[in-house]
């Protein structure tokens, strides 16, 4: 049995979203860690009970993590998926706080934009548990669509 046997199916409609993903989680991360974390760090509410740039540096590192998780771990890739999905869910409320509270970020100057965001979550949520799945076979011996 080769590695490939062993892995569980995929398509490549979700290779392709397992990918874009990561390559998402990574650029967010990175750009927590550096170029934007000035703008990050106005995100977090200030509600939350620890140091905006420690939660702006953990969350960076914990994008980047699971980006790269995606790709080089598919042996655990639904893992991972409820993982991201979980990330996803967690800093939710941080983006519905930007919206009530009114903070700038991102280009995100107006309550209607900031709204228009929060619709953006559910989607990422929705992409890492459908692109991180192995696809339904209809019948045996056939390829599942996914």
């Amino acid at each position: 049995m080769t590695r490939a046997d062993s892995l569980p199916p995929s398509t490549p409609a979700r290779t392709a979203g397992r990918w874009l993903l990561a390559a998402f989680l990574v650029f967010a991360g990175v750009s927590h860690l550096t170029f934007a974390r000035r703008e990050f760090r106005a995100q977090v509410p200030p509600w939350v009970p620890m140091d905006a740039d420690g939660v702006v540096v953990a969350s960076g590192v914990a994008e980047v993590g699971l980006g790269a998780a995606l790709v080089v771990l598919p042996r655990e890739r639904s893992r991972i998926g409820w993982i991201v999905a979980a990330f996803f869910t967690a800093v939710f409320p941080g983006n519905v706080a930007q919206w009530r509270e009114r903070r700038d970020a991102f280009g995100l100057t107006t309550d209607r934009a900031r709204f228009v965001r929060l619709f953006f979550q559910p989607v990422l949520i929705a992409l890492a548990l459908w692109s991180t799945r192995p696809p339904r076979n209809p019948r045996p011996g056939r390829r599942g669509r996914g």
